[in-house]
């Protein structure tokens, strides 16, 4: 990444960010009745819907049912008018294809499957506004619908992307800046164990600059992790208090 697009000489960024800084995040859990949980966020101008239905029977092929465990379908996909380009983004597309695995490949490793065995939970996410970090967001709206329909995790997985200007790490990319080339690095955290659910990178790094990269997404993502938490506990008081009307 070319440091004077990205970091100006006091050590800020384009959008006014520090270095290590999120941008602003705002989440709300169970925006949908209709599904078993549902959620909706902010990272930035990026916006995330998360949609879970399940544990349920599995649907079309019994023969694809696993007897030890829930198969986790994933789907991901990105509204028309998300991004400036105004063109067709067709639902089945490499891209949406290649989330879609990665998403499945995350909450197998978080969701407690063993405890539904020879049944389905489906995960439904989509971009409504696109500026960097769309995975992230996803993993991240999908957790807090994942806790909304009240299926058993192992932890939060929180998802935060790191790349590099120059030798600086810089936390959470906006678009602009994932667009600037260079090392990008993708990771989803459990947090608590410090489990890795996925690591992404986008180019080869040398050892040192891979481990500032990783800890500059690793400290977003227990930051991430403290926003979804404050979040649930306010979905619980407002559960609590319907409840108890």
């Amino acid at each position: 990444m070319a440091a004077p697009e990205l970091l100006s000489d006091e050590g800020y960024r384009a959008d006014g960010r520090r270095p290590a800084e999120l941008r602003k995040v705002r989440a709300r859990m169970g925006v949908f009745a209709q599904a078993d949980g549902s959620a909706y966020i902010e990272q930035g101008n990026t916006k995330a819907l998360a949609v879970v239905y399940g544990p349920h029977e599995m649907r079309g092929s019994r023969s694809k049912a696993l007897p030890d465990r829930a198969l986790v379908n994933c789907q991901y996909s990105m509204a028309t008018f998300s991004t400036g380009e105004r063109r067709r983004r067709p639902h089945g597309d490499r891209q949406a294809g290649e989330l879609a695995l990665h998403l499945k490949q995350t909450f197998e490793a978080a969701i407690l499957t063993h405890l539904y065995p020879r049944s389905q939970i489906d995960i439904y996410v989509q971009i409504l506004q696109a500026d960097g970090g769309n995975y992230c967001a996803c993993v991240n709206a999908a957790t807090l619908a994942v806790m909304d329909a009240g299926i058993p995790m192992r932890d939060y997985v929180c998802a935060s992307s790191a790349g590099l200007a120059e030798d600086t790490p810089l936390a959470d990319l906006s678009s602009p800046e994932e667009a600037a080339g260079g090392p990008r690095l993708v990771l989803a955290l459990l947090p608590a164990s410090g489990q890795i659910a996925l690591l992404q990178l986008s180019a080869r790094l040398h050892q040192e600059r891979l481990e500032a990269a990783l800890e500059a997404a690793g400290q977003a993502c227990r930051a991430l992790h403290a926003v979804l938490d404050r979040v649930v506990r306010e979905r619980l008081r407002e559960v609590t208090a319907l409840l108890g009307d």
